[in-house]
């Protein structure tokens, strides 16, 4: 059960942290955007959502998604997807659990060796439509890599998709996402944003106007300007604030607790109060988060240090 706890938390870390950071870096573009629209826009949503506490914000979207209808009156999307106030039901694949993890392994691979080969030094001098063909054939490996594991771990005779049905009182089959799951994404990743928000702002303001001036001097549009200016310009600037907003968002996963989502936090608090074994369990919590967190920011900081400028670089 401890086990299972921490992949809960896990699972729902990186579902929220990702999500708060896309999130989040739309909304540090809008508000330096110059365009007064997106400026306001973004400015309300961080001043909104970054001074209601993050426990309100929980409690907020739980009750609006539980008071969503019932099983036989859910919204019907395409007769497959199902939204109701016991979760929201979508197709899901008879697999086995470790051709999933398998798969989602090999995505990740693939995601870290694009980034690696569009970032590292070493594939710099490489021509532009080389890399690029190395990039699909990354990407192509990885699709068939995962349809071949999900095709071999398939469960026998049943098909390779169910849907989810209505039977009774509820529906059967297919993935159920649950409402304590959903409200917990939905709050982190909010709250998480309007902080990356303000984050990835300070970013943009920390790159000098020259360097976008020497680019729209070269013919650069405004989008390569942005692209290959600006934004990696900011990556390298925030980060090593991002890495301490990631620590501390993941920290907050164990707000779950609260309207009864199984994480880490609420197996622990399960069973010292079955067994009594406080020390032992607080101190497995304590460990599991220490190690988690480390290992987060140990991969992140290197990532920095790859990315990092090198030398001394006078400023005037």
């Amino acid at each position: 059960m401890i086990w299972v706890g921490i992949l809960n938390s896990l699972f729902l870390g990186a579902i929220s942290l990702s999500i708060a950071t896309v999130l989040g870096t739309v909304i540090g573009v809008m508000r330096v955007s110059g365009n007064k629209m997106a400026g306001l826009i973004g400015a309300t949503f961080v001043e909104i959502f970054r001074n209601v506490p993050l426990l309100l914000q929980l409690f907020f979207w739980y009750a609006i998604l539980t008071s969503l209808p019932k099983p036989k009156q859910a919204y019907d999307i395409g007769g497959t997807i199902f939204i109701t106030g016991r979760g929201f039901y979508f197709p899901g694949l008879n697999v086995t659990g470790g051709s999933v993890f398998i798969a989602v392994i090999l995505l990740v691979l693939a995601a870290s060796l694009v980034i690696w080969v569009s970032a590292s030094r070493r594939f710099a001098r490489m021509d532009e439509g080389a890399k690029r063909s190395l990039k699909r054939g990354l990407w192509g490996a990885a699709a068939a890599g995962v349809l071949l594991c999900l095709w071999l771990g398939r469960i026998p005779e049943t098909p390779l998709v169910n849907l989810p049905y209505l039977k009774g009182l509820n529906f059967r089959e297919g993935v159920r996402i649950s409402p304590e799951l959903l409200s917990c994404i939905v709050a982190i990743s909010i709250y998480g944003a309007a902080y990356i928000g303000e984050i990835v702002r300070a970013g943009f303001n920390a790159v000098g106007k020259g360097q976008s001036e020497a680019g729209h001097a070269l013919g650069l549009t405004p989008w390569q300007t942005f692209t290959r200016i600006r934004l990696p310009l900011a990556i390298r600037a925030v980060l090593p604030t991002l890495i301490n907003q990631y620590v501390w968002l993941f920290k907050s996963t164990t707000i779950g607790i609260a309207i009864g989502f199984v994480d880490f936090f609420f197996v622990i608090s399960t069973s010292i109060n079955q067994s009594g074994q406080t020390l032992e369990l607080i101190a497995i919590l304590m460990g599991g988060f220490l190690a988690i967190n480390y290992t987060m920011a140990w991969v992140l900081n290197r990532v920095n240090d790859a990315i990092s400028l090198k030398g001394s670089q006078l400023r005037t």
